[in-house]
């Protein structure tokens, strides 16, 4: 009986002449006679549901199918099932076993992201996990991708949540290791909009570009979605004869007459002048502001 045999089905990607395959393999038990596998190649089709492309029997320890643009595309997640029988019992079957779900096309790695209106950048991954085809001589061995944002929040009008370091990556051909055969990063910042805004969502779409092969001009990777985090904004004051409360709260005086530095960024060139006028008379000794710098 064909028990146990632990076949343990796998897909990886490869370029077969110059096209996009992908390529079942499983562990052949030594038997006599020699075993036939029957290799079945399913999508998903919509979620929790398989749709069965190929069934195919074969005596080798593997089989490929490929990436058409038609059957199969980009943005698919494929899967494997291998059962194993000998020719002269064929109802005699070991168990089928299922390869993990391959996703074939564009990640990002983190899948969305969490950040803050704090300054910091965060290193977003795009990475095909298809190998990346060279159809003819005059093109290079790239994917092109455009990237833009999108505030999810449109009621609110405003600038934009989140800013990209680039505007378009190219994925270039790389041999293909733990599941990546092209990759680029991008950083993405959260902007400071000195706003009291709330939590605000937005998205990263990809789209590639100028691409002729039909398997990458019908596809459009799925978006990231990105949540910024509102930071309080702080704020400094000066006014009456002056009054000064400062960005951690502290409060005092500045009774002179004079221009006076306000407050200056240490990380940027961002600083405020204050002029302060005599506004008493004879009464008292009394400073008022009465202009203001600002770079």
């Amino acid at each position: 009986k064909l028990t146990n045999l632990a076949l343990q089905p796998v897909i990886t990607p490869e370029l077969v002449h110059g096209r996009v395959h992908l390529k079942c393999s499983y562990s052949t038990p030594s038997s006599k006679p020699p075993l036939q596998y029957l290799v079945v190649w399913s999508r998903l089709s919509t979620p929790g549901k398989k749709e069965q492309i190929q069934s195919v029997t074969t005596p080798q320890s593997f089989f490929y199918i490929e990436m058409d643009g038609v059957y199969l595309k980009l943005g698919d997640t494929v899967f494997c099932t291998v059962t194993a029988f000998t020719s002269d019992s064929p109802e005699q079957q070991s168990l089928p076993e299922e390869s993990k779900g391959f996703y074939a096309g564009i990640k990002f790695l983190p899948e969305s992201l969490q950040i803050a209106e704090d300054g910091k950048e965060h290193v977003l991954t795009i990475l095909s996990t298809v190998p990346i085809a060279c159809p003819g001589q005059d093109d290079s061995c790239k994917i092109t991708l455009q990237l833009s944002t999108e505030d999810l929040d449109s009621q609110l009008l405003g600038p934009p949540n989140i800013a990209l370091s680039v505007c378009q990556v190219d994925l270039l051909q790389a041999p293909c290791s733990e599941s990546s055969c092209a990759a680029a990063t991008v950083t993405v910042t959260a902007v400071t909009d000195f706003a009291q805004d709330g939590n605000r969502i937005s998205r990263i779409q990809a789209e590639p570009v100028g691409w002729k092969d039909l398997l990458w001009r019908a596809y459009t990777p799925e978006d990231v979605k990105v949540t910024v985090r509102d930071l309080p904004t702080g704020n400094c004051y000066s006014f009456t004869d002056p009054h000064i409360i400062t960005f951690d709260g502290w409060r005092y005086d500045n009774y002179k007459i004079g221009t006076f530095l306000l407050c200056r960024s240490v990380s940027r060139a961002f600083e405020v002048h204050v002029r302060q006028w005599d506004c008493g008379g004879h009464l008292s000794a009394t400073a008022c502001n009465c202009g203001v710098a600002a770079r």
